[in-house]
């Protein structure tokens, strides 16, 4: 964190453009200068710059001018680093690219150097001063604002102390080195921070009622009391791991809160999205979409299917461009060969997202997920789907190899082709290379999954477990569970089905105790082998990066890195 307190906290900042109601839309400025200089930044400027490091992690056009000093747009911007550590590590994801760090994450063997993790460290860092910022200076300001702020840096202290584990650790502006906090002191925080907001410890900033809204509404964008309950739900599902020591499930179980807080959302307005798309397109052509695509494609903040977004994030072709976001998931899964659509386009990626980089396909552990028995056929990914029986089988196999026999060749391993930039209506989007779609980093249907986990964990398999799951595979269009065919194991296995390349898979499989370790559970290049094998149980949780540590003497490395 030094190197970032260095250039952020002990700077004023400017921020220029935005509103205060539409969170990240507008054109942000963030320029460190001399402290000894008079600068002045509004409330309304400085809340719109702590929205906008979800969507962005620079302040111009496709990451330009970066937050942090020193580090690639795309090595810090926050969901994508995301995505690598939990994605690339995992049963699900793998990379052919040469990029430093790409392999490192594949095979589990990164370190205290890993120059993606250091992004991923220093962009959430970033990220919680602003915040701290906003707070010292505005916290009397407006008493919503002020609890939205606190639960973006809730937010983000949870994703460094769950990547990090113990971390630097600071809700001030000061040019001292930060202490460290465990994670469980830091659990105890997040837990408290979001007990506030939600009304239910001390103060008056307090978030809105939930309250679901599409694009373009007045408030779009901005977190209310659900994103709260869910928040809290993740941080009590996970609470073996967080409370407990070396990044295993040894800790206090809180599996009666997980499900009190996500049954709360899934008594919410927010809802899981069924209603799918069947008709006829501005050009005259005939379409059919089901609701899960929807989810992921170039209008789902327009449709219906914004109601399932408890976090969603603004994404738009010529206002918040990045090489992170929705535009890594569509380019990083797509090459030219790809064709998802349910009718005879000929300029599919020309005209609805010309970026087709080819790098992040699946795993065959992860296609084992819909075909345990046999391979798919060969085909585009709505055929895929038809044959799982599934509508979240969105996978491209045609010309592709199941087995990852060659991982810098894009066609082995079959590509994901989940994230699209099109639109039901067939309309263009704003820009041919960066995409509309908006990035839910929470989504409605992680309530139902977590319910039906911690109340499995609690009282076994109960008709309600039954029925959380159901509801999503329902919307999948997919063979139901009853009583007697789910168990825990395939409550994880749905975590994979629903969640895929969403950027959470590494936190699941730590929870049962199946990532780091000794355990029975391998994938195809876990540990760097080919058939798999298994990896140290440290590497549960990253390295704090090299150069924190000699910039911050109050730090200690995590256990087994140098």
């Amino acid at each position: 964190m030094k190197k970032f307190f260095k250039h952020i906290i002990l700077a004023a900042v400017v921020v220029l453009g935005g509103s205060m109601f539409t969170a990240c839309t507008g054109d942000l400025n963030v320029e460190p200068i001399d402290p000894s200089l008079k600068s002045e930044v509004s409330a309304e400027q400085l809340f719109n710059k702590c929205y906008s490091v979800f969507a962005t992690s620079g302040n111009n056009g496709g990451d330009d001018n970066v937050d942090v000093d020193g580090l690639d747009g795309g090595f810090q911007h926050k969901f994508r680093q995301m995505w690598n550590s939990n994605e690339l590590t995992t049963d699900e994801a793998i990379c052919g690219w040469g990029d430093e760090g790409i392999s490192s994450y594949c095979h589990n063997s990164y370190d205290a150097s890993h120059p993606m993790l250091r992004g991923y460290y220093y962009g959430l860092c970033i990220g919680i001063t602003f915040c701290n910022q906003y707070l010292a200076e505005f916290a009397e300001y407006d008493a919503t604002m002020s609890a939205e702020i606190r639960f973006l840096r809730a937010f983000q202290f949870y994703l460094l102390t769950d990547a990090f584990g113990n971390i630097p650790f600071t809700t001030t502006i000061s040019g001292d080195n930060p202490e460290q906090y465990t994670r469980a002191q830091v659990f105890e925080f997040i837990e408290k921070e979001l007990k506030d907001i939600i009304g239910e410890g001390e103060g008056t900033q307090v978030l809105n009622d939930p309250a679901p809204k599409k694009y373009g509404e007045t408030g779009y964008g901005r977190i209310d009391k659900a994103a709260a309950w869910l928040l809290l739900a993740r941080l009590y599902l996970n609470a073996e791991v967080y409370t407990g020591t070396d990044g295993l499930p040894n800790g206090t179980a809180r599996w009666a809160e997980a499900r009190d807080y996500a049954k709360k959302v899934m008594d919410s307005p927010y809802k899981v999205f069924t209603a799918g798309y069947k008709g006829t397109g501005v050009d005259g052509v005939e379409r059919e979409f089901s609701a899960y695509q929807m989810l992921f494609m170039g209008d789902n903040a327009t449709t219906d299917a914004a109601y399932e977004a408890v976090f969603p994030v603004i994404q738009n072709g010529v206002r918040t461009t990045s090489f992170g976001g929705t535009n890594f998931l569509i380019a990083s899964t797509f090459d030219s060969d790809m064709h998802p659509y349910r009718y005879d386009a000929t300029e599919v990626n020309g005209l609805y997202n010309n970026n087709t980089w080819g790098g992040n396909r699946a795993r065959p552990d992860l296609i084992r997920k819909f075909f345990p028995d046999f391979d798919p056929i060969s085909g585009h990914a709505y055929d895929v789907a038809d044959d799982a029986g599934d509508d979240r089988a969105l996978f491209e196999t045609e010309g592709r190899f199941i087995n990852v026999e060659d991982e810098s060749n894009f066609k082995y391993g079959y590509a994901v082709a989940k994230f699209t930039n099109f639109k039901c209506d067939g309309s263009k989007g704003s820009d041919i290379q960066f995409p509309d779609s908006h990035l839910f980093y929470m989504r409605a249907a992680e309530a139902y999954l977590t319910y039906a986990e911690a109340e499995i964990r609690l009282n076994g398999v109960t008709q309600d477990a039954v029925d959380a799951v159901n509801v999503l595979r329902d919307r999948a269009r997919t063979t139901k569970f009853n009583i007697n065919t789910l168990t825990l194991d395939k409550v994880l296995d749905e975590w994979s089905r629903e969640f895929y390349f969403e950027g959470r898979r590494r936190v699941d499989l730590i929870r049962f105790g199946k990532f780091g370790g000794d355990n029975n559970y391998n994938w195809q290049w876990k540990g760097g082998a080919y058939s798999g094998r298994n990896f140290e149980s440290f590497r549960n949780v990253f390295a704090i990066p090299t150069d924190d540590l000699i910039a911050n003497s109050n730090l200690q490395q995590n256990k087994g890195y140098k």
